[in-house]
């Protein structure tokens, strides 16, 4: 729903919920000197996050498996692919009906350039106890910067999308929807020779609960109107 000029005897409430908004609707929405910063710090942080578990070298998320597998084959880096399969991944939101948002865009392209950059600037250590440290932090990095862009309120991610669009028109809960494509993923991925790891169990276990408790200190709450007369104030 867009935001709405305030009416005479209006008084402004809050959304303390996610909102299914479209674009234009979120550019509406109101709060965009706190939403769009978050937002690309979340973007962001999700690149580095990548970077810190492919440097700590014992698993990757389970998308990453499928992307570092990828890299084997075609002269493309880790982002640049990570930016390819977003695109690729959008094109089957269409027979899905799911509408992309600004963070949606966003996410296709700037998460690879931040993996990216960070890889070029973070080097693998040679001690078993810092890799453990990098994958571990890069876990719970993802979390937060996972909150953070979906707490901004500007969409989904391509493959968030590819998920909530499955489990839509299947019938079939999340849960089992993000199992599936997780496994199929990873699956092809090991065929392509990609790096599956103690990293990736832990991520697969581990992002789930911690998104969901970092994420309630991450949404932005929208401004909506309503009348002093409303009863649910009264």
């Amino acid at each position: 729903m867009s935001q709405l000029p305030l009416a005479a005897g209006a008084v402004p409430a809050v959304r303390r919920q996610l909102a299914d908004l479209g674009p234009v609707a979120q550019l509406r929405a109101g709060r965009l000197g706190r939403r769009f910063p978050q937002l690309l710090v979340g973007l962001v942080l999700y690149g580095v996050s990548l970077a810190m578990m492919v440097r700590g070298a014992l698993g990757l998320a389970p998308w990453d498996v499928l992307h570092s597998g990828v890299t084997r084959f075609v002269p493309l880096t880790l982002g640049q692919v990570v930016i390819l399969f977003s695109f690729i991944v959008l094109l089957a939101w269409i027979p899905l009906r799911e509408k992309p948002g600004i963070g949606t865009l966003l996410n296709a392209v700037v998460v690879g350039l931040a993996a990216d950059a960070t890889l070029a600037l973070l080097v693998e250590p040679s001690q078993i106890g810092w890799r453990i440290a990098l994958m571990l932090s890069g876990v719970v990095l993802n979390a937060l910067a996972t909150a953070l862009y979906i707490g901004a309120q500007f969409g989904r991610g391509p493959r968030d999308g590819l998920m909530t669009g499955l489990a839509r028109r299947t019938g079939w809960s999340l849960r089992l929807v993000r199992t599936g494509l997780e496994v199929a993923v990873v699956v092809v991925g090991l065929a392509l020779g990609g790096v599956l790891g103690v990293g990736t169990v832990i991520y697969a276990v581990a992002i789930g609960p911690l998104a969901q408790l970092m994420l309630p200190a991450c949404i932005v709450d929208l401004p909506t109107p309503r009348s002093v007369t409303d009863p649910e104030r009264a």
